[in-house]
């Protein structure tokens, strides 16, 4: 296990350790700057445009997470049906997962465009609204169009997952639901959710990690715009530390998204040894 603990320790423990470090610091860029304390932290409590990041961020996290489980379940569960070319359907749905995150925010730019994009044309067209939407000039636009461009990223992800889960669950479990005179909605409520229950956590787990530290859709979206509304703490950090020069205070908005991610995977962790919950008791 030597080699792979020298990895972690090289690429993963000494960068969040530095991370910590500067944090604590007035460093910038060129400069090691000296220890400052909780300086940067106090700073970034009192400031509204952190503040407004970190609202966002738990939205943008929130809702997004929510609609990808619910159209990731749903499409899991079809996917688990008999139909034809089914594993065709299978590798199509993986696709919006695979293509790189810059690609698909570039074409979502171009669908989001103020001036070409094709959402506005179509509705144009069939007379829903009279003049093109402003996706990413208006802030709950915004919002709105980097939480539908991430909902589609993220949904194969979900569903795939949740569909290997669903594959481990015998049939003949929902023979004798059958048998006893269950409907399709009882079968999935009181056979179907409980033994999936231990897949939903943990990749709802994985889900919520990756989407309140997703960086690169809304880096090259919106660059946090318009007037900060879709500026999440991970591209504000960057855009503290890197072009705004303040290597201290990035690094310390970085920092303190480490709590929010803990507090997830202990959800998560805590859940999973419930004997209860995994079989789907009320307690």
């Amino acid at each position: 296990m030597l080699p792979a603990a020298v990895l972690l320790l090289l690429f993963l423990t000494y960068p969040l350790g530095l991370g910590v470090w500067l944090g604590f610091t007035d460093a910038k860029i060129g400069r090691a700057g000296t220890f400052v304390g909780l300086e940067n932290y106090l700073f970034l409590v009192g400031d509204s445009v952190t503040q407004q990041a970190l609202f966002n961020t738990l939205f943008y996290t929130i809702v997004a997470s929510i609609f990808k489980f619910m159209l990731g379940l749903w499409l899991a569960l079809l996917l688990n049906k008999a139909m034809p070319a089914k594993t065709f359907m299978r590798a199509v749905v993986l696709l919006p997962w695979i293509v790189p995150t810059a690609l698909s925010a570039i074409a979502f730019w171009w669908l989001y465009d103020s001036q070409f994009s094709v959402f506005s044309w179509m509705l144009m067209k069939v007379g829903l609204i009279d003049r093109y939407i402003d996706f990413l000039g208006d802030p709950w636009n915004a919002r709105y169009a980097t939480i539908a461009a991430n909902v589609w990223r993220g949904i194969p992800f979900v569903a795939i997952s949740l569909l290997a889960g669903l594959q481990t669950i015998s049939p003949s479990l929902y023979e004798a639901a059958a048998i006893d005179g269950a409907t399709p909605w009882q079968r999935f409520r009181f056979v179907t959710l409980p033994l999936l229950t231990p897949i939903i956590a943990v990749v709802m787990t994985f889900s919520v990690l990756f989407t309140f530290t997703d960086f690169q859709l809304i880096y090259v979206l919106t660059r946090g715009g318009p007037l900060n509304a879709t500026h999440l703490m991970a591209t504000l950090s960057f855009q503290r530390a890197i072009p705004g020069g303040a290597m201290g205070e990035g690094a310390a908005l970085a920092t303190a998204m480490v709590p929010f991610l803990l507090g997830a995977i202990l959800i998560s962790y805590f859940g999973l040894q419930r004997r209860a919950w995994q079989q789907g008791a009320d307690r």
